[in-house]
Protein backbone atom coordinates (compact mmCIF):
# COMPACT_ATOMS: atom_id res chain seq x y z
CA UNK A 1 0.00 0.00 0.00
CA UNK A 2 1.30 3.22 -0.89
CA UNK A 3 1.62 6.11 1.45
CA UNK A 4 -1.29 8.21 -0.72
CA UNK A 5 -3.65 4.98 -0.37
CA UNK A 6 -2.98 5.09 3.46
CA UNK A 7 -3.77 8.90 3.77
CA UNK A 8 -7.01 8.01 2.01
CA UNK A 9 -7.59 4.88 3.75
CA UNK A 10 -7.59 6.85 6.88
CA UNK A 11 -9.27 10.04 5.72
CA UNK A 12 -11.99 7.44 5.19
CA UNK A 13 -11.85 6.28 8.44
CA UNK A 14 -12.42 9.55 10.14
CA UNK A 15 -15.02 10.17 8.22
CA UNK A 16 -17.19 6.68 8.78
CA UNK A 17 -16.26 7.47 12.61
CA UNK A 18 -17.49 11.31 12.44
CA UNK A 19 -21.02 9.66 10.54
CA UNK A 20 -21.73 7.02 13.27
CA UNK A 21 -21.68 9.24 15.99
CA UNK A 22 -23.94 10.97 14.48
CA UNK A 23 -26.36 9.04 15.19
CA UNK A 24 -25.69 8.46 18.71
CA UNK A 25 -27.82 11.50 21.04
CA UNK A 26 -25.02 12.85 23.45
CA UNK A 27 -25.93 12.38 27.20
CA UNK A 28 -28.27 15.94 28.55
CA UNK A 29 -26.86 17.52 31.06
CA UNK A 30 -28.00 17.01 34.69
CA UNK A 31 -30.58 20.49 34.53
CA UNK A 32 -31.51 19.07 31.05
CA UNK A 33 -32.42 15.70 32.33
CA UNK A 34 -34.41 16.59 35.16
CA UNK A 35 -36.63 18.98 33.45
CA UNK A 36 -37.34 15.81 30.60
CA UNK A 37 -38.77 13.99 34.29
CA UNK A 38 -41.19 17.06 34.87
CA UNK A 39 -44.69 17.38 33.02
CA UNK A 40 -44.42 20.40 30.80
CA UNK A 41 -47.37 22.32 28.83
CA UNK A 42 -47.02 22.34 25.19
CA UNK A 43 -44.60 25.61 24.53
CA UNK A 44 -46.58 27.76 21.75
CA UNK A 45 -44.47 30.41 20.28
CA UNK A 46 -41.06 31.67 22.15
CA UNK A 47 -40.84 30.96 26.01
CA UNK A 48 -41.92 33.39 28.34
CA UNK A 49 -39.13 32.27 30.56
CA UNK A 50 -41.64 31.75 33.47
CA UNK A 51 -41.32 28.61 34.99
CA UNK A 52 -43.56 25.93 33.61
CA UNK A 53 -46.18 23.94 36.38
CA UNK A 54 -45.41 20.75 37.59
CA UNK A 55 -47.80 18.14 39.77
CA UNK A 56 -46.45 20.09 42.61
CA UNK A 57 -48.66 23.04 41.53
CA UNK A 58 -51.09 21.38 39.21
CA UNK A 59 -54.63 21.78 41.01
CA UNK A 60 -56.05 18.13 42.34
CA UNK A 61 -59.83 17.52 42.40
CA UNK A 62 -61.02 14.65 44.70
CA UNK A 63 -63.10 12.25 42.82
CA UNK A 64 -66.58 10.15 43.64
CA UNK A 65 -65.84 6.46 43.91
CA UNK A 66 -61.82 6.82 43.59
CA UNK A 67 -60.24 3.33 43.29
CA UNK A 68 -58.92 1.19 45.88
CA UNK A 69 -55.11 1.40 46.80
CA UNK A 70 -53.20 -0.62 45.28
CA UNK A 71 -52.53 -3.65 46.93
CA UNK A 72 -49.83 -6.14 46.61
CA UNK A 73 -51.13 -9.60 46.68
CA UNK A 74 -49.23 -12.94 45.87
CA UNK A 75 -50.76 -13.91 42.58
CA UNK A 76 -50.06 -17.44 43.23
CA UNK A 77 -52.98 -16.46 46.24
CA UNK A 78 -55.50 -19.79 46.44
CA UNK A 79 -58.18 -20.69 48.38
CA UNK A 80 -57.45 -23.45 51.38
CA UNK A 81 -58.11 -26.93 49.58
CA UNK A 82 -59.79 -27.97 52.39
CA UNK A 83 -62.65 -25.56 52.01
CA UNK A 84 -62.72 -26.84 48.53
CA UNK A 85 -63.73 -30.12 49.43
CA UNK A 86 -66.40 -29.18 52.02
CA UNK A 87 -68.39 -27.00 49.82
CA UNK A 88 -67.88 -29.76 47.01
CA UNK A 89 -69.48 -32.38 49.30
CA UNK A 90 -71.82 -30.18 50.44
CA UNK A 91 -73.48 -29.23 47.22
CA UNK A 92 -73.42 -33.15 45.74
CA UNK A 93 -74.86 -34.84 49.47
CA UNK A 94 -77.95 -32.26 49.21
CA UNK A 95 -81.06 -33.51 48.06
CA UNK A 96 -81.79 -30.50 45.91
CA UNK A 97 -80.81 -28.19 43.50
CA UNK A 98 -78.31 -26.38 45.75
CA UNK A 99 -75.79 -23.38 44.50
CA UNK A 100 -73.04 -22.26 47.09
CA UNK A 101 -70.33 -19.50 46.39
CA UNK A 102 -67.74 -18.25 48.92
CA UNK A 103 -65.87 -15.55 48.27
CA UNK A 104 -63.04 -13.78 50.36
CA UNK A 105 -62.79 -10.38 49.83
CA UNK A 106 -59.49 -8.41 48.86
CA UNK A 107 -58.67 -12.08 47.27
CA UNK A 108 -59.30 -12.89 43.47
CA UNK A 109 -60.35 -16.30 44.66
CA UNK A 110 -64.07 -17.57 44.81
CA UNK A 111 -65.02 -21.44 45.75
CA UNK A 112 -68.29 -22.36 44.22
CA UNK A 113 -71.10 -25.62 43.74
CA UNK A 114 -73.41 -24.27 41.12
CA UNK A 115 -71.68 -20.88 40.84
CA UNK A 116 -72.48 -19.83 37.92
CA UNK A 117 -76.23 -21.67 37.58
CA UNK A 118 -79.52 -19.13 37.98
CA UNK A 119 -81.21 -19.45 40.88
CA UNK A 120 -84.75 -18.21 41.83
CA UNK A 121 -83.60 -15.11 44.60
CA UNK A 122 -87.09 -13.86 46.12
CA UNK A 123 -86.57 -11.47 48.45
CA UNK A 124 -82.27 -11.44 47.85
CA UNK A 125 -83.06 -9.28 45.24
CA UNK A 126 -84.41 -6.58 47.82
CA UNK A 127 -80.51 -5.66 47.68
CA UNK A 128 -80.54 -4.46 44.53
CA UNK A 129 -83.40 -2.24 45.06
CA UNK A 130 -81.73 -0.81 47.90
CA UNK A 131 -78.40 -0.38 46.13
CA UNK A 132 -79.94 1.46 43.08
CA UNK A 133 -82.02 3.93 45.55
CA UNK A 134 -78.85 4.57 47.30
CA UNK A 135 -76.78 5.07 44.14
CA UNK A 136 -79.64 7.64 43.20
CA UNK A 137 -78.75 9.35 46.61
CA UNK A 138 -75.42 9.17 45.88
CA UNK A 139 -76.09 11.25 42.08
CA UNK A 140 -78.31 13.54 44.16
CA UNK A 141 -81.65 12.42 42.27
CA UNK A 142 -82.93 11.29 45.48
CA UNK A 143 -82.76 12.08 48.84
CA UNK A 144 -82.86 9.71 51.71
CA UNK A 145 -85.04 12.20 54.19
CA UNK A 146 -87.67 12.56 50.83
CA UNK A 147 -90.97 11.08 52.08
CA UNK A 148 -93.90 8.81 49.43
CA UNK A 149 -97.30 7.99 50.26
CA UNK A 150 -98.62 4.49 50.33
CA UNK A 151 -102.34 3.68 49.67
CA UNK A 152 -104.33 0.57 49.17
CA UNK A 153 -103.75 0.28 45.51
CA UNK A 154 -99.98 0.16 46.50
CA UNK A 155 -100.17 -3.28 48.82
CA UNK A 156 -98.53 -5.93 47.54
CA UNK A 157 -98.79 -9.62 48.71
CA UNK A 158 -96.85 -12.57 51.36
CA UNK A 159 -95.19 -10.48 53.69
CA UNK A 160 -95.85 -7.05 54.56
CA UNK A 161 -96.44 -5.67 57.84
CA UNK A 162 -96.30 -1.91 56.37
CA UNK A 163 -99.85 -2.87 55.47
CA UNK A 164 -101.30 -2.48 58.40
CA UNK A 165 -99.83 1.07 59.10
CA UNK A 166 -102.74 2.70 56.82
CA UNK A 167 -104.50 4.90 58.70
CA UNK A 168 -108.03 5.86 56.21
CA UNK A 169 -106.36 4.04 53.32
CA UNK A 170 -102.90 5.81 53.41
CA UNK A 171 -99.57 5.91 55.35
CA UNK A 172 -96.94 8.61 54.79
CA UNK A 173 -93.22 7.41 55.44
CA UNK A 174 -89.32 8.63 54.72
CA UNK A 175 -87.77 6.16 51.98
CA UNK A 176 -84.65 5.71 54.60
CA UNK A 177 -87.76 4.27 56.92
CA UNK A 178 -88.69 1.91 53.56
CA UNK A 179 -85.46 0.71 52.92
CA UNK A 180 -84.76 0.00 56.44
CA UNK A 181 -87.86 -2.09 56.40
CA UNK A 182 -87.62 -3.84 53.13
CA UNK A 183 -84.29 -5.06 53.87
CA UNK A 184 -84.62 -5.81 58.05
CA UNK A 185 -88.05 -7.53 57.65
CA UNK A 186 -88.41 -8.01 54.10
CA UNK A 187 -90.96 -6.03 53.78
CA UNK A 188 -92.96 -6.57 49.95
CA UNK A 189 -94.70 -3.16 50.13
CA UNK A 190 -91.75 -1.25 51.34
CA UNK A 191 -89.65 -2.66 48.70
CA UNK A 192 -92.08 -2.02 45.57
CA UNK A 193 -92.49 0.97 46.62
CA UNK A 194 -88.47 1.72 46.51
CA UNK A 195 -88.75 0.06 43.19
CA UNK A 196 -90.73 2.93 41.98
CA UNK A 197 -89.01 5.56 43.51
CA UNK A 198 -85.97 4.79 41.40
CA UNK A 199 -87.59 4.07 38.12
CA UNK A 200 -88.60 0.51 38.35
CA UNK A 201 -87.17 -3.02 37.31
CA UNK A 202 -85.20 -1.35 34.46
CA UNK A 203 -83.41 1.38 36.57
CA UNK A 204 -82.07 -1.83 38.87
CA UNK A 205 -80.64 -3.92 35.83
CA UNK A 206 -79.39 -0.83 34.52
CA UNK A 207 -77.50 0.00 37.98
CA UNK A 208 -75.92 -3.70 37.68
CA UNK A 209 -75.20 -3.43 34.46
CA UNK A 210 -72.99 -0.32 35.07
CA UNK A 211 -71.26 -1.94 38.05
CA UNK A 212 -70.39 -4.67 35.62
CA UNK A 213 -72.30 -7.60 37.15
CA UNK A 214 -73.60 -9.82 34.87
CA UNK A 215 -75.85 -12.93 35.81
CA UNK A 216 -78.50 -11.24 38.13
CA UNK A 217 -81.36 -11.05 36.52
CA UNK A 218 -84.04 -8.39 38.25
CA UNK A 219 -88.07 -9.45 38.01
CA UNK A 220 -90.86 -7.70 37.01
CA UNK A 221 -92.09 -6.97 40.96
CA UNK A 222 -93.35 -8.90 43.89
CA UNK A 223 -96.94 -8.65 42.24
CA UNK A 224 -95.95 -10.06 38.91
CA UNK A 225 -93.35 -12.05 40.11
CA UNK A 226 -95.68 -14.09 42.59
CA UNK A 227 -98.88 -14.09 40.85
CA UNK A 228 -97.40 -15.62 37.92
CA UNK A 229 -95.10 -18.36 39.34
CA UNK A 230 -98.35 -19.42 40.63
CA UNK A 231 -100.21 -19.35 37.42
CA UNK A 232 -102.83 -16.36 38.34
CA UNK A 233 -102.56 -12.91 36.51
CA UNK A 234 -102.06 -10.39 39.27
CA UNK A 235 -105.40 -8.52 40.47
CA UNK A 236 -104.79 -6.10 43.51
CA UNK A 237 -108.01 -7.89 45.47
CA UNK A 238 -105.31 -10.36 46.03
CA UNK A 239 -103.56 -7.93 48.46
CA UNK A 240 -105.92 -8.00 50.57
CA UNK A 241 -106.50 -10.83 53.23
CA UNK A 242 -105.75 -14.19 51.93
CA UNK A 243 -107.22 -13.46 48.62
CA UNK A 244 -104.44 -14.80 46.85
CA UNK A 245 -104.07 -17.58 48.67
CA UNK A 246 -107.86 -18.54 47.79
CA UNK A 247 -107.59 -17.82 43.80
CA UNK A 248 -104.36 -19.90 43.95
CA UNK A 249 -106.09 -23.43 45.87
CA UNK A 250 -108.62 -22.98 43.10
CA UNK A 251 -106.33 -23.58 40.42
CA UNK A 252 -105.99 -27.18 38.95
CA UNK A 253 -102.98 -29.26 40.16
CA UNK A 254 -101.36 -29.38 37.12
CA UNK A 255 -101.62 -25.60 36.32
CA UNK A 256 -100.02 -24.90 39.65
CA UNK A 257 -97.24 -27.36 38.69
CA UNK A 258 -96.47 -26.19 35.03
CA UNK A 259 -96.33 -22.59 36.17
CA UNK A 260 -93.78 -23.24 38.95
CA UNK A 261 -91.83 -25.44 36.58
CA UNK A 262 -91.60 -22.81 34.22
CA UNK A 263 -90.37 -20.55 36.93
CA UNK A 264 -87.87 -22.57 37.99
CA UNK A 265 -86.74 -23.35 34.45
CA UNK A 266 -85.84 -20.00 33.62
CA UNK A 267 -85.92 -17.78 37.33
CA UNK A 268 -87.25 -13.78 35.86
CA UNK A 269 -85.20 -12.81 39.00
CA UNK A 270 -82.99 -15.70 38.93
CA UNK A 271 -79.27 -15.15 39.55
CA UNK A 272 -75.69 -17.04 39.92
CA UNK A 273 -74.11 -17.40 43.48
CA UNK A 274 -70.96 -16.66 42.01
CA UNK A 275 -72.35 -13.41 40.63
CA UNK A 276 -73.98 -12.29 43.96
CA UNK A 277 -70.63 -12.58 46.23
CA UNK A 278 -68.61 -11.07 43.30
CA UNK A 279 -71.19 -7.75 44.44
CA UNK A 280 -71.04 -8.29 47.57
CA UNK A 281 -67.08 -8.10 47.62
CA UNK A 282 -67.73 -4.74 45.79
CA UNK A 283 -70.13 -3.20 48.46
CA UNK A 284 -67.68 -3.93 51.16
CA UNK A 285 -64.93 -2.23 49.14
CA UNK A 286 -67.03 0.82 48.03
CA UNK A 287 -67.07 -0.03 44.36
CA UNK A 288 -70.86 -0.44 44.58
CA UNK A 289 -71.89 2.93 45.94
CA UNK A 290 -70.06 5.52 47.67
CA UNK A 291 -68.38 5.03 50.90
CA UNK A 292 -71.14 6.88 53.10
CA UNK A 293 -73.73 4.52 51.67
CA UNK A 294 -72.19 1.44 51.78
CA UNK A 295 -71.64 1.63 55.15
CA UNK A 296 -75.05 2.70 55.54
CA UNK A 297 -76.44 -0.37 53.27
CA UNK A 298 -74.02 -2.87 55.19
CA UNK A 299 -74.97 -1.28 58.83
CA UNK A 300 -78.66 -1.66 58.03
CA UNK A 301 -78.31 -5.69 56.80
CA UNK A 302 -76.27 -5.98 60.22
CA UNK A 303 -79.59 -5.37 61.67
CA UNK A 304 -81.98 -8.02 59.52
CA UNK A 305 -83.92 -9.74 61.95
CA UNK A 306 -85.09 -12.47 58.38
CA UNK A 307 -83.38 -16.34 58.69
CA UNK A 308 -81.44 -16.47 62.12
CA UNK A 309 -81.11 -20.17 61.55
CA UNK A 310 -79.79 -20.18 58.26
CA UNK A 311 -75.69 -19.32 57.10
CA UNK A 312 -76.13 -17.10 60.89
CA UNK A 313 -76.81 -19.66 62.69
CA UNK A 314 -73.34 -21.35 61.81
CA UNK A 315 -71.52 -18.32 62.40
CA UNK A 316 -69.07 -18.55 65.37
CA UNK A 317 -68.79 -16.45 68.57
CA UNK A 318 -66.13 -13.72 67.43
CA UNK A 319 -67.09 -13.38 63.99
CA UNK A 320 -70.56 -11.34 62.37
CA UNK A 321 -72.41 -11.76 59.79
CA UNK A 322 -74.69 -9.23 57.68
CA UNK A 323 -76.98 -10.45 54.99
CA UNK A 324 -80.29 -10.30 53.04
CA UNK A 325 -82.89 -13.80 53.23
CA UNK A 326 -85.31 -15.01 50.24
CA UNK A 327 -88.07 -17.48 50.78
CA UNK A 328 -90.38 -18.32 47.44
CA UNK A 329 -93.17 -20.31 47.28
CA UNK A 330 -94.18 -23.91 48.08
CA UNK A 331 -95.87 -26.66 46.28
CA UNK A 332 -96.05 -29.66 48.60
CA UNK A 333 -93.43 -31.77 48.55
CA UNK A 334 -91.25 -29.29 46.68
CA UNK A 335 -90.42 -25.78 48.42
CA UNK A 336 -88.55 -22.91 45.91
CA UNK A 337 -86.45 -20.09 46.62
CA UNK A 338 -84.84 -20.83 50.38
CA UNK A 339 -82.20 -18.41 50.08
CA UNK A 340 -79.31 -16.43 52.61
CA UNK A 341 -76.81 -13.83 51.14
CA UNK A 342 -74.82 -12.04 53.20
CA UNK A 343 -70.64 -10.87 54.72
CA UNK A 344 -68.94 -12.81 57.29
CA UNK A 345 -66.15 -11.53 59.41
CA UNK A 346 -63.36 -12.46 61.28
CA UNK A 347 -62.42 -11.47 64.46
CA UNK A 348 -59.14 -10.09 62.51
CA UNK A 349 -60.95 -8.26 59.90
CA UNK A 350 -61.10 -10.49 57.12
CA UNK A 351 -64.15 -10.55 55.31
CA UNK A 352 -65.71 -13.45 53.43
CA UNK A 353 -68.72 -13.04 50.95
CA UNK A 354 -70.98 -16.14 51.29
CA UNK A 355 -74.27 -17.14 49.41
CA UNK A 356 -76.29 -20.82 49.76
CA UNK A 357 -79.35 -20.73 47.38
CA UNK A 358 -81.62 -23.80 47.34
CA UNK A 359 -83.70 -23.38 43.90
CA UNK A 360 -85.73 -26.31 44.69
CA UNK A 361 -85.88 -29.57 47.29
CA UNK A 362 -88.18 -32.04 48.64
CA UNK A 363 -86.19 -32.15 52.18
CA UNK A 364 -87.93 -30.30 55.54
CA UNK A 365 -86.28 -26.69 57.23
CA UNK A 366 -83.88 -28.19 59.60
CA UNK A 367 -82.22 -30.25 56.97
CA UNK A 368 -81.90 -26.60 54.77
CA UNK A 369 -81.10 -25.25 57.80
CA UNK A 370 -77.84 -27.73 58.97
CA UNK A 371 -76.79 -27.15 54.91
CA UNK A 372 -76.40 -23.49 55.23
CA UNK A 373 -74.82 -23.32 59.08
CA UNK A 374 -72.63 -26.09 57.78
CA UNK A 375 -71.07 -23.49 54.78
CA UNK A 376 -70.60 -20.54 57.41
CA UNK A 377 -68.84 -23.30 60.16
CA UNK A 378 -66.58 -24.49 57.03
CA UNK A 379 -65.77 -20.66 56.27
CA UNK A 380 -64.44 -19.92 60.00
CA UNK A 381 -62.75 -23.30 60.05
CA UNK A 382 -60.84 -22.88 56.93
CA UNK A 383 -60.34 -18.81 57.52
CA UNK A 384 -56.23 -18.29 56.90
CA UNK A 385 -54.84 -14.84 58.68
CA UNK A 386 -52.70 -13.09 56.44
Amino acid sequence: MTSNERRGGSARLVLLIAALSACVSAPEPPRAQAAAATPQKPLTGQSSGRPQPTTNTWPIRPVANPPSPYRDTDPQEAPPPALVTVVRNLGQSFNGKVGIAVRRIGSDWTVAWNGNALFPQQSVSKLWVAMTFLDAVDRGKLRITDSATITRSDLTLFHQPSAALLKDGMWTTSYSDLMRRAMTQSDNTANDTLLRAVGGPEAVRGFLARRMIRDIRFGPGERLLQSATAGLDWRQDYSIGRNFYAARAKLPMAARVRALDNYLASPPDGAAPASIVQALSKLKRNEMLSSASSQLLLSIMSEAKTGPQRIKGGVPPGWSYLHKTGTGQDLPPRSTGFNDIGIMTAPDGTSYAVAVMIGSTTVGIPERWALMQAVARAVAANHQTR
